[in-house]
């Protein structure tokens, strides 16, 4: 309360926000009761679970989701990536009909907005991995009111080389194009040539994308989450993210490196998430 009058913000305990004392809760006992229910076959103790409940702040709000007291969570902000993400699809879970979590990065740049996938689950996506992300990522990318011009990227263009990974994006392209063909979507092609139309239509003509792709799908973790932090630590553009894709909610797992206004900005979206669900 001192350091919100100390800040001057207009805003009110029990009305627009609560505090929570995992030491001194009357719901204690529910949660870790819940919390074990689901993990007891996995190794969790009624011991162990109790003392989850009392110091795991990202299991407290996955059993909040879980059981309905809340739409949306933002967590992360210290330790692994991974670790959070585990809590989160243990009691939270996927999407219905969907095999895998992904993560997508966002940056707001001068010349138009960049979404890079997958920056921090899937450390080598297999094809039909890399079309799940891929069409899960452009529904994120609409709902940002942008029309998705997906680019799969590669060393390889348009089947210049025969590597592994270049074969991968190239199948996933065919499967792309065979599952949503409406989908502005091509590939496997170098990163130069999906941010430069004009270098594209030299290279190949015949391509379905036009313009500047927006949303760029990377073959592999390593290539994915060094473009972005490559990107973000040259000061190329406002970084927004990640945004987890796939959850059966709204949750979303941030980085140590996350600013303050970052976590707004992803709390904002969280909401909107949130209310979009319960619109549809």
């Amino acid at each position: 309360a001192k350091r919100i009058e100390k800040l001057g913000l207009r805003l009110e305990q029990s009305t627009h926000f609560d505090v929570v004392n995992p030491e001194n809760d009357p719901r204690y006992d529910d949660y870790w009761r819940g919390y074990h229910t689901i993990m007891q076959r996995r190794g969790v103790s009624p011991d162990a679970a109790r003392t989850i409940i009392r110091t795991n702040t990202t299991v407290i709000a996955a059993m909040m989701i879980k059981r309905g007291e809340a739409d949306a969570m933002i967590c992360g902000m210290y330790g692994r990536y991974l670790e959070h993400l585990r809590h989160v699809l243990d009691i939270v879970g996927l999407a219905e009909g969907v095999l895998d979590a992904s993560a997508l990065s966002i940056l707001v740049m001068q010349t138009g907005t960049i979404f890079i996938c997958d920056t921090h689950v899937t450390y080598d996506p297999a094809v039909e991995e890399l079309v799940e992300m891929t069409l899960l990522s452009a529904e994120a990318v609409r709902k940002f009111g942008e029309t998705p011009k997906v680019a799969l990227l590669s060393h390889s263009n348009f089947g210049s080389r025969d590597t592994p990974s270049a074969i991968k994006m190239r199948q996933a392209v065919q499967m792309l194009n065979e599952q949503a063909p409406d989908l502005e979507v091509d590939g496997e092609m170098q990163a130069d040539v999906a941010l430069d139309e004009e270098l594209r239509k030299r290279i190949f003509p015949d391509s379905r994308l036009t313009g500047q792709a927006n949303l760029l799908i990377l073959p592999n973790l390593e290539a994915a989450n060094n473009a972005f932090n490559f990107l973000k630590s040259l000061g190329e553009g406002l970084p927004m993210g990640p945004i987890l894709v796939g959850c059966a909610s709204p949750v979303h797992i941030l980085t140590p490196s996350v600013t303050a206004r970052g976590i707004i900005n992803m709390a904002a979206l969280a909401v909107v998430d949130a209310q979009t669900r319960k619109a549809d």
